[in-house]
């Protein structure tokens, strides 16, 4: 069994509506800062695994984003899986 290292960035679908986001770009402009739109805010997940091999560790972590990690209705996730040294 190997210890493998996972990091995971949930973001809302490109197509909702992102009140927080929204926010911060507003306030860009009072900071001084105009030229920052777009601004979208997730989350960031790390968690550490113990699998048999990369392979086995991915279908762990993809079946924790599905079930727990991230809302799909509402939410997109990415994630990368490293062995931990």
């Amino acid at each position: 069994m190997k210890t493998f290292l996972a990091s995971i960035d949930v973001m809302p679908h490109d197509n909702l509506l992102d009140p927080q986001g929204k926010a911060v770009t507003g306030s860009m402009k009072n900071l001084g800062l105009p030229e920052i739109t777009g601004v979208r805010i997730g989350k960031h997940i790390t968690l550490k695994v113990d699998a048999a091999d990369k392979k086995a560790a991915e279908t762990k972590v993809e079946e924790a984003c599905k079930k727990l990690l991230a809302n799909q209705i509402m939410e997109k996730y990415a994630f990368s899986v490293e062995e931990a040294h």
